[in-house]
């Protein structure tokens, strides 16, 4: 079993403390001026698989202070009345920020949806023109848990100036956006995927790996430079000869912490710097709205 006081892993639940105290101070000087709005999750129809993500938000933006309301919409909702209620929580003032949850029924074009969230209310980076804004280094509303994952490469101390960094995974949510953050830094970021002919030719060179592709345990010790750091993203659920079930990352942990400088648990390391993001995006969102003239500028207010 892992040891949780390895100085090699990454304490994913300790940065996301960190961060959430400091949002939560930010947030109550901002409450002190202007009224703050309510985050807004949307799942469409039934989904147990998402239950724990929207119960670490709900945690998330509790911690914080930030209101926190769920809505259920029916499984068999038109495409046309998902962006009917999306269009209307757009021009809701005291809506912050919605939360789409995935997976969504197969009848309903998730894309499509994401497009239709205002990109001064898409706390989670998932408009496209969020992810586009990378290109053009305005990173402050990125996907969440590619965000994560810089944050993490800094929690290292390591100088991204230059860093030479080996992507795994290429997925328009994860991969892309992480590898584009990381050049924003100034890091060399070379990405690999399933058509790469030699993952491990470049993850051996790298002095930090990322990675996002959904295969329990695909990195070995043999993949991994001595010293460098690596950064996993997957999670995967197994099953054990028990009948239990685990979930595992992208990384064989146990075998790779022996030669990596840090590397970040599954679970406890990504996961909750990922929620600390979201809560950031949501920060940031709120100030983007007021530069925008959507909320009143500030006055005193009372205790």
């Amino acid at each position: 079993m892992t040891n949780r006081h390895d100085h090699r892993l990454i304490d994913g639940r300790a940065v996301q403390a960190r961060i959430l105290t400091e949002l939560r101070a930010e947030l109550e000087r901002e409450r002190a001026i202007r009224p703050v709005g309510r985050l807004l999750s949307v799942s469409i129809g039934p989904s147990p698989e998402i239950e724990v993500y929207v119960r670490n938000q709900a945690r998330g933006a509790e911690r914080v202070g930030l209101p926190f309301e769920r809505q259920l919409w029916p499984a068999d909702i038109t495409q046309e009345e998902c962006k009917r209620r999306i269009a209307a929580l757009n021009d809701d003032a005291e809506v912050l920020g919605i939360i789409l949850q995935r997976p969504v029924p197969a009848h309903i074009h998730v894309r499509s949806l994401q497009s239709a969230i205002h990109p001064l209310k898409d706390v989670e980076g998932m408009n496209p023109a969020s992810i586009g804004n990378i290109v053009y280094n305005d990173v402050a509303l990125a996907p969440c848990t590619a965000a994560a994952a810089v944050e993490l490469v800094r929690e290292t101390g390591l100088n991204l100036r230059g860093l030479e960094v080996v992507m795994i995974g290429h997925s328009e949510i994860v991969g892309k956006p992480a590898a584009f953050l990381l050049m924003a830094e100034g890091a060399t970021v070379t990405v690999c995927h399933h058509m790469t002919r030699s993952v491990a030719m470049h993850s051996r060179r790298a002095d930090v790996v990322v990675v996002a592709v959904g295969k329990p345990h695909l990195i070995g010790p043999d993949m991994i430079k001595p010293g460098a750091a690596v950064i996993d993203i997957g999670i995967n659920q197994v099953s054990a000869p028990d009948g239990t079930l685990r979930i595992l990352g992208d990384v064989d942990t146990d075998r790779v912490r022996e030669v990596a400088g840090w590397i970040t648990p599954v679970p406890g390391g990504v996961g909750p710097v990922t929620v600390a993001m979201l809560m950031r995006n949501a920060l940031t969102a709120h100030k983007r709205q007021v530069a925008s003239g959507w909320l009143p500028p500030a006055t005193l207010r009372g205790p």
